[in-house]
């Protein structure tokens, strides 16, 4: 557990700069502010191009789940209330709620991307609207897919400021460096592997056939690799049990990089990296609440 910082920390105003906001945050408001006009741009497109969809197409109430985009819309609103209570815990200088609420944060913006991930794969292939086919799926993949691009981006970030934040106090050589990179490896293995696990049992659920997951574990169920030779292509598959098995090592793992090994360099002296995180998650959340409202709810208006 880190010690606190010495004297009182005013986590708002920094005397050493010209305008008083420290340098990150100023840094971070400027980027913020041309992906305002970035994603202004995207959103525009799609709400001038979807006035005229192409004849014989269907039309977007017949191609969104309203269901799914506001669960998922409840899961980002929860991660910003969750990346908020870090943000203060921090400035508190308690280590370990702040650990505790990053990592609901990541859960919850690995959620969304699930969603994201289920319902692109259901436009696609059940309901045939692709990038290519048409202005509206262009503009609509183009714009929904760049944010979750940023959610992913988001993500990153969550679970590497996690992982800074086991960093020793007094590190030996680079054994820091090595340990920060296994910690990196079993969370992506974590993520891909879970995510693979109940997106394949989601889908039996909605088949009616999720009594069959465990009777499959010996089944191909992740396309690993694909290759081409002599004008045929192979493709190396890695079963159920192997993925879940992945799953299981991966996260027992976490909770054992998890367990406490003395003092850290992350005190509340390391508050604006909280904050600046902060403040891109929170833009996220606001862009989606705009999308959400513009591109899936008009369409239900009249």
């Amino acid at each position: 557990m880190s010690s606190h910082a010495a004297g009182q920390i005013d986590h708002h105003h920094d005397p050493t700069t010209s305008t008083g906001i420290p340098n990150k945050k100023l840094l971070l408001w400027a980027f913020l502010a041309s992906d305002c006009m970035f994603f202004g741009t995207l959103i525009s497109t799609h709400l001038v191009y979807r006035q005229n969809p192409p004849p014989g197409t269907l039309g977007p109430r017949e191609v969104f789940s309203l269901e799914l985009t506001s669960f998922s819309t409840f899961i980002l609103l929860m991660s910003s209330l969750m990346m908020a209570l870090a943000v203060s815990a921090i400035q508190r200088g308690n280590l370990r709620a702040m650990r505790s609420s990053l990592l609901t944060t990541i859960f919850f913006g690995l959620i969304f991307l699930w969603c994201q991930v289920y319902e692109f794969n259901h436009f696609v292939h059940e309901k045939h609207l692709t990038i290519t086919g048409d202005l509206f799926g262009m503009t609509f993949f183009t714009l929904t897919g760049t944010h979750g691009t940023h959610v992913a981006i988001g993500v990153l970030w969550l679970v590497l400021m996690y992982i800074r934040s086991f960093k020793p106090a007094h590190p030996h050589g680079y054994s820091w460096v090595a340990r920060g990179g296994a910690h990196l490896l079993f969370f992506v293995v974590a993520i891909v592997s879970v995510m693979n696990a109940v997106y394949h049992l989601y889908a039996l659920i909605q088949e009616g056939q999720a009594a069959t997951y465990f009777s499959t574990l010996g089944q191909s169920a992740w396309d690993l690799a694909r290759w081409t030779s002599g004008g045929e292509t192979a493709t190396l598959y890695l079963p159920h049990s192997l993925v879940l098995a992945a799953a299981a090592v991966s996260l027992a793992s976490l909770v054992g990089f998890a367990r406490p090994r003395g003092d850290v360099d992350f005190t509340e002296t390391n508050a604006i990296d909280v904050e600046s995180m902060g403040l891109y998650w929170h833009f996220v959340d606001i862009v989606w609440i705009v999308i959400f409202t513009v591109v899936y709810l008009l369409e239900y208006v009249g």
